[in-house]
This record gives structure tokens, sequence and C-alpha cells, in this order.
């Protein structure tokens, strides 16, 4: 699977569009506190699928929304997409390039797409559980949680 790049838009602290390209290889997302880092990681498991606003670091899910600063206005919903090589067929789906996207609205009401065509939640899901890949998953791992996977406890 080559995930190609990912736009984000008013997701967090990213009020502009913002595209982030994955070259073949090893891909690291690296800088200072405050840069965003955890923000992008995030912005992945919001397109899985991922509904809890504590795991989002938020007290409520529209806190990923753009929130505005004294010199820019709030946003009225976010939109990231995350895109996929799929020429050798890794999604089930009849594509050479998948786009998968979610967006989330002030009024609470969530939008997903696959290739710019309206889904449902549930085909987002098993598009990534189908490649082995999900919200419950470790293949995207949230801030602070690598301690806890490597001091848990066996039973845990």
């Amino acid at each position: 699977m080559n995930f190609e790049k990912i736009d984000i838009y008013g997701f967090k602290s990213f009020a502009d569009k913002v595209e982030i390209k994955f070259e073949p290889g090893v891909t690291a997302i690296v800088g200072p506190n405050g840069c965003g880092k955890s923000n992008v990681a995030d912005s992945i498991r919001f397109v899985m699928g991922e509904s809890s606003a504590k795991s989002m670091r938020g007290s409520s899910m529209l806190d990923v929304i753009f929130n505005g600063t004294e010199k820019r206005k709030a946003q009225s919903y976010c939109e990231v997409s995350l895109y996929f090589d799929n020429s050798q067929k890794i999604f089930n789906l009849d594509y050479d390039q998948v786009v998968l996207t979610r967006k989330l609205y002030k009024s609470g009401e969530s939008e997903y797409l696959i290739n710019k065509t309206v889904c449902r939640k549930r085909d987002i899901v098993d598009a990534f559980r189908d490649i082995g890949l999900g919200k419950e998953s470790y293949s995207v791992i949230g801030q602070g949680k690598i301690d806890s996977i490597l001091s848990a406890k066996p039973e845990d």
C-alpha cells in the first residue's frame, strides 16, 4: 500500500489547506513542540472513523474544527482526505487511486466520501479493516500511547 498524501483543511491548528506528501520509503513528521505533529496523526484517525473526542484530545468532536484566533475567524467545518495508490488493488475498490475523506460541520454532522462520492462511515471503516488497518488497531498511535503500550502488563 502506498499512502501518497494527506490534505487537511480547518482541522485543529490547520486553518488553511495543507498538503503533506509521503514519498516512497520511510517518512517521519518531526518538529518542535506545538507545531502540529500530533494533529496530523489525529487527522488520519479522524478519517478512519474515530468518534471519541477524548482520544482526539478534545472535550467534544467539534473541538477538531479550527476555532479561530484573534486574527482569524473560526471555520464552519473541517475536511481531511487521505490519498492512496491502489494500482495493486489493495483496497477492494475499482480505482487506481483511492481518496478517503471525512468532513465535520459545526452542526455536528459528519460526511464521509470515497473518491468524492458520499458514502457511509461503515464503508470507510470497512475499507480500512479489509487491509488490516483501523482506529482500534495500532496502525496509528496517538500522543502518549507508546509508553502505555510498552509498559502494559501481559494481561492488559
